[in-house]
């Protein structure tokens, strides 16, 4: 999730990093804002005349909304992507074009796929499922707009999928989730915590990649500097898949039947917490 080095022009690393450790932040922090009128959890769509869950298909009824991490072509438009936007606790570059493996395969490729995956595995279970981006070749959406899908759609669960660039001799995957900033994310962050350690005991189970052996504890990592998050009147995470640059892991991210794995983990873990 990390921005890559800014003189790789095919991966473009930008000026800001909104992936990664708290440390990877660099962004001016802009003065405390008003909190905004925080809306209450949305009321999950099976109870709103939706047909009912199955054991065939146990999330009718039930809204998802995916957001890939990155996308494509943001690498293209640099002056788009660094566009500050408030995400209530500072300022942050509307998107930033994420990491790749060390011989170039883009964290943007890889969430794009997994989520891809993820889509066909939850619309089976009978899951109404969104994306934030339609395609792997466009820019951004910035991260507040992809907070904002979630919550138009009143989904009953958002997730976020990335995967770190950290140091190679680091390796694990963690999941984000978000803290109470007196803000929209409120009424939904004891959910949302829920819904991370669902995600994770799934993840763990269904991949066998340890927990982050550098950021976190027990692989969940709560932040308060994420737009996505920050601005989401729905229960969402972020699961940061494992380390792109460790050798191991990126071994295992360039394999389609593990990403096939990484995907049936997720929704294992979502439909965890939604049963």
């Amino acid at each position: 999730m990390r921005v890559l080095a800014a003189s790789a022009l095919a991966l473009c690393g930008l000026a800001a990093a909104s992936c990664g450790g708290a440390a990877a932040n660099s962004e001016r922090v802009a003065a405390p804002v008003a909190a905004q009128p925080s809306a209450s959890a949305a009321p999950s769509s099976a109870s709103a005349g939706s047909a009912a869950p199955t054991a065939d298909r146990p999330l009718e009824g039930r809204t998802i909304v995916i957001d890939p991490g990155h996308n494509g072509g943001n690498h293209k438009n640099p002056k788009a992507i660094n566009r500050q936007v408030n995400v209530l606790t500072q300022w942050k570059a509307c998107d930033t074009t994420g990491t790749s493996t060390n011989d170039g395969y883009s964290e943007a490729a890889f969430t794009w796929d997994v989520s891809q995956r993820l889509t066909k595995i939850l619309k089976a279970r009978g899951a109404t499922v969104k994306l934030t981006r339609a395609d792997n070749t466009g820019v951004g959406p910035c991260i507040t707009e992809r907070a904002a899908i979630g919550n138009k759609a009143k989904a009953d669960a958002a997730i976020s999928v990335h995967a770190d660039g950290s140091a190679a001799g680091n390796r694990g995957f963690h999941v984000i989730i978000p803290k109470k900033i007196n803000g929209p994310v409120d009424p939904v962050v004891n959910d949302s915590r829920r819904l991370g350690v669902a995600v994770r005991d799934a993840f763990r189970k269904g991949t066998g990649l340890p927990y982050s052996t550098y950021i976190g504890s027990k692989a969940l990592s709560f932040r308060n500097d994420l737009g996505g998050l920050n601005l989401s009147t729905v229960p969402k995470i972020f699961i940061e898949s494992g380390n792109m640059r460790n050798a191991g892991e990126a071994a295992k991210f360039k394999d389609a039947a593990f990403r096939q794995r990484i995907a049936q983990s997720l929704a294992d873990g979502l439909q965890n917490y939604l049963k």
